[in-house]
C-alpha cells in the first residue's frame, strides 16, 4: 500500500509539473524620469524605459527565464534577488540565481546581461524581486513576484497586490555615501522624504458590495516598517511570506521591510453610500528625528463609488494592538523542529571603527565583500569546501551539514528594530521577546546594558507547538529572537537585516550548507563566468582569490581598524561641530574682509556646508534681513 501511495504521489506530481509554463522576460535596467509621490521629480530605475517595473505572475511549478541587461550607468553595477524563493538546488544550477552580489554571483556591470533561469517548484504565495547591490532597489528596482496556487485553501473574488515603500529624493548612492560617513558618527539612518502606496500616493482600491478581496501587502522599502488599517473592515490574515496560516482576524497589521502579509477582506453586503479610509502609517519609533515636512500618515480609499467623497483621515489610537506575528500558526500544523544540532548566537551591535564611521556587527564582525563570490569558493574548492577558513573571517561564514537542525539566537544590543531575512529557507519563530526600551539615564556607551539576551534555561515564553514559519522576522530593540530551520537545501545562503542601511553597514552572515552535495548538483554557468570575467573577478579560489594555497588569505578585504581608545560617537560629534563652527568663522571673516559686498550669513554658512557635504549639526537659524544683516 505504501508503494502504491508513493507511486500515486509521484504520478500526480509529474502531471502537475508537465503543465508548467516557461515565462521569458527581457529587461534592460536604466534611469527613468518619474514623480512617484506627485511632489517632486526623481530618477527611478525602470525596465525597458518604464517605471514602475512590472509585477511577475506565475503558477506553481512554472519556470522563469529572465534576461537582465544593465544600462543604468557606466559606474553602477546591479543584480536581482527573488525574495523568498528557495532556488532549490535539486533542480540544477539554482543557487547562482539567488542574486546577492559577491555571495552567489558577480556584479552585472554596465552593458552586461545575466540570465536568471529557475523553477519555482512547489512554492506558492506572495514574494517580490529586487536589486541586491547596495541600497539600489530603493530607487525603484523592485516589484511583486506572485506564485498562484490552483489549490488555495480560501476563496475570494479578486486578488490585489499592494507595495508599501519609502521614498528618498536623492539617488541611493548619494544617500548611502552621506550615511556611511564620518560626518554621521552616530549612525543615524537616513530619513525618507515620503512613503508610497503602490508606487504612488492617494491610491484607490475599488470594492463591489458582496465580494471578497485578497490583499497582498509587500513592504518593499529600504527602512521603515508600516501599519495598515481599513476603516470599518476586518482583515483576516491568511498568508505570511508565502506560508498559509490559520485565519487570524485583526483591524491593524504591521509590515516590516521584506515581509509580506496577505489578508482577506469582505466588502459590505450592500452599497454603503460612502467610501472608507485605508490608513498607512510609518513606524515613527524607527526614526531618530521627525522632520517637520515628513507626513507620517496617509489616507487612501476603499471606494464603492468613485463619485463619493474622499474619506476623512482616521485616528487609529494605540498602534500596539497590531497583530503579532509570533502568535500566527501555519495552516498545515507543521510542528516545531526537535532539538537543534547546531546553535549560533549572534550579538547585534552598532559601533564606530577607526575611520569614524558607524558599522553594524554580528559578534564584532562587520560583513565585508570577499574578492570572489562565496559560491565560487564553495564550488571550486573540492573537499576543502567544508572548512570555514577558506571563506575568510570577514563574512561571518558558517558551514552546515546535510539536514542539520540549525538554531539561530539573535540578541539585540541596539536600540533599533531589525527585520532579519534568510535566503533559501523559511525558518520557524521559536522565541520573540518584546522591546526593552532604552533608558535615558544610561550613558550612550552603556545602552546595551538594557538588552535582555536569550536565556535558554529560562525562556520568556513557552515554545510553540506549531510556530509561525516565514523568511523575514522583526527583532525588537534590546530584545532577542530564536529561529530554527532545517539545512535541507544545499547552497550558499545570505542572512541579513533587511533595513538596507544596516546591510550596507555590514549586518550580515553567510551560511554554507552541505557544500559537497552542492558541488554534485551545480556547476558555474557560462553567464556566471562571463559576468565575473567582465568584472575582473576570478572564477576560482578562496575568499581572497587564491587557489594555490587555499588557506592563504593575504589581501582579503576586512573591516577598518578599531576606534582609538578614548573616542566615542559623542566625541566625534563635538569635534565635527567645533571644526565646522571654526571653519565657518574663518570663512565668514575672509568673505567680509576680502569683499565690499555685504554677505548673507545664512548663504555663507550654507555654502560651507555644501563644501563639507554635511548636515547642520548645531545652528538651526542665522538671523538675516533683506540686506543680509540683522
Amino acid at each position: 500500500m505504501l508503494f502504491i501511495a508513493v507511486w500515486l504521489i509521484t504520478i500526480l506530481s509529474s502531471v502537475a509539473f508537465s503543465n508548467a509554463r516557461t515565462h521569458t522576460f527581457n529587461f534592460t535596467a536604466s534611469w527613468v524620469n518619474a514623480n512617484p509621490d506627485g511632489f517632486k521629480d526623481k530618477r527611478m530605475i525602470g525596465f525597458n524605459g518604464k517605471w514602475p517595473v512590472p509585477d511577475i505572475h506565475v503558477n506553481k511549478g512554472d519556470r522563469v527565464e529572465l534576461y537582465l541587461t544593465n544600462a543604468i550607468d557606466k559606474d553602477i553595477e546591479t543584480s536581482l534577488h527573488f525574495h523568498g524563493l528557495f532556488h532549490n538546488t535539486s533542480y540544477g544550477n539554482q543557487n547562482q540565481m539567488d542574486g546577492p552580489v559577491m555571495v552567489t554571483q558577480c556584479p552585472i556591470l554596465y552593458g552586461e546581461t545575466y540570465l536568471y533561469n529557475f523553477t519555482v517548484g512547489d512554492q506558492v504565495g506572495t514574494y517580490w524581486y529586487h536589486a541586491h547591490a547596495g541600497a539600489q532597489y530603493g530607487d525603484g528596482m523592485r516589484a511583486a513576484f506572485i506564485i498562484h496556487d490552483p489549490e488555495e485553501p480560501f476563496e475570494y473574488d479578486k486578488d490585489l497586490v499592494i507595495q508599501l515603500s519609502d521614498l528618498y529624493r536623492q539617488p541611493y548612492y548619494d544617500v548611502s555615501d552621506a550615511f556611511l560617513s564620518r560626518y554621521n558618527p552616530t549612525g543615524a539612518e537616513p530619513i525618507p522624504q515620503n512613503i508610497l502606496f503602490n508606487n504612488t500616493l492617494n491610491d484607490t482600491l475599488d470594492f463591489k458590495p458582496g465580494e471578497t478581496y485578497l490583499l497582498r501587502f509587500i513592504n518593499s522599502g529600504l527602512f521603515v516598517s508600516q501599519y495598515i488599517s481599513i476603516e470599518s473592515h476586518d482583515m483576516v490574515i491568511v498568508e505570511v511570506d508565502g506560508v498559509y496560516v490559520k485565519p487570524n482576524t485583526t483591524d491593524l497589521i504591521y509590515v516590516a521591510t521584506g515581509q509580506r502579509i496577505s489578508v482577506l477582506v469582505n466588502a459590505k453586503e450592500k452599497d454603503p453610500g460612502r467610501n472608507f479610509a485605508l490608513t498607512q502609517i510609518l513606524d515613527e519609533s524607527m526614526l531618530d528625528a521627525i522632520p517637520p515636512d515628513l507626513q507620517l500618515q496617509w489616507t487612501h480609499q476603499v471606494a464603492y463609488n468613485r463619485e463619493y467623497a474622499w474619506p476623512r483621515s482616521i485616528d487609529l489610537g494605540d498602534l500596539e494592538n497590531a497583530a503579532e506575528e509570533f502568535y500566527l500558526q501555519p495552516l498545515d500544523n507543521r510542528e516545531l523542529y526537535g532539538d537543534y544540532d547546531v546553535q549560533i548566537t549572534f550579538d547585534v551591535r552598532m559601533k564606530n571603527l577607526g575611520d569614524g564611521i558607524k558599522y553594524a556587527f554580528f559578534n564584532n564582525v562587520s560583513y565585508v565583500d570577499p574578492k570572489v563570490p562565496t559560491l565560487t569558493t564553495a564550488l571550486t574548492s573540492g573537499k576543502l569546501a567544508n572548512d570555514p577558513r577558506i571563506y575568510g573571517d570577514n563574512i561571518n561564514a558558517y558551514v552546515f551539514e546535510k539536514d542539520e537542525i540549525v538554531e539561530i539566537v539573535l540578541n539585540n544590543y541596539d536600540t533599533g528594530k531589525h527585520p532579519f531575512h534568510l535566503h533559501g529557507h523559511n525558518f520557524q519563530l521559536v522565541q520573540k521577546s518584546p522591546a526593552f526600551h532604552e533608558d535615558e539615564n544610561f550613558p550612550e556607551e552603556d545602552q546595551d546594558k538594557m538588552t535582555v539576551p536569550y536565556n535558554e534555561s529560562a525562556p520568556l515564553m513557552d515554545f510553540p507547538l506549531h510556530p509561525v514559519t516565514r523568511d523575514t522576522v522583526l527583532l525588537e530593540p534590546n530584545g532577542h529572537l530564536v529561529l530554527r530551520f532545517k539545512a535541507n537545501n544545499p547552497g550558499i545562503w545570505y542572512f541579513h537585516c533587511h533595513v538596507d542601511w544596516h546591510l550596507v553597514q555590514g549586518l550580515a552572515a553567510v551560511f554554507i550548507e552541505d557544500p559537497i552535495t552542492l558541488q554534485e548538483r551545480e556547476k558555474l554557468g557560462l553567464d556566471y563566468r562571463k559576468i565575473c570575467k567582465a568584472a575582473g573577478i576570478k572564477n576560482e579560489g578562496n575568499a581572497a582569490g587564491n587557489s594555490k594555497d587555499w588557506f592563504d588569505l593575504e589581501g582579503l578585504p576586512r573591516q577598518p581598524a578599531p576606534l582609538p581608545r578614548g573616542f566615542t560617537a559623542k566625541g566625534y560629534v563635538a569635534f565635527i561641530v567645533c571644526t565646522l563652527a571654526a571653519l565657518w568663522g574663518i570663512y565668514t571673516i575672509s568673505e567680509y574682509g576680502l569683499s565690499e559686498t555685504i554677505q548673507n550669513d545664512r548663504q555663507v554658512y550654507d555654502h560651507l556646508k555644501g563644501i563639507l557635504n554635511v548636515e547642520d549639526p548645531v545652528i538651526s537659524s542665522v538671523p538675516t534681513n533683506s540686506a543680509g544683516v540683522e
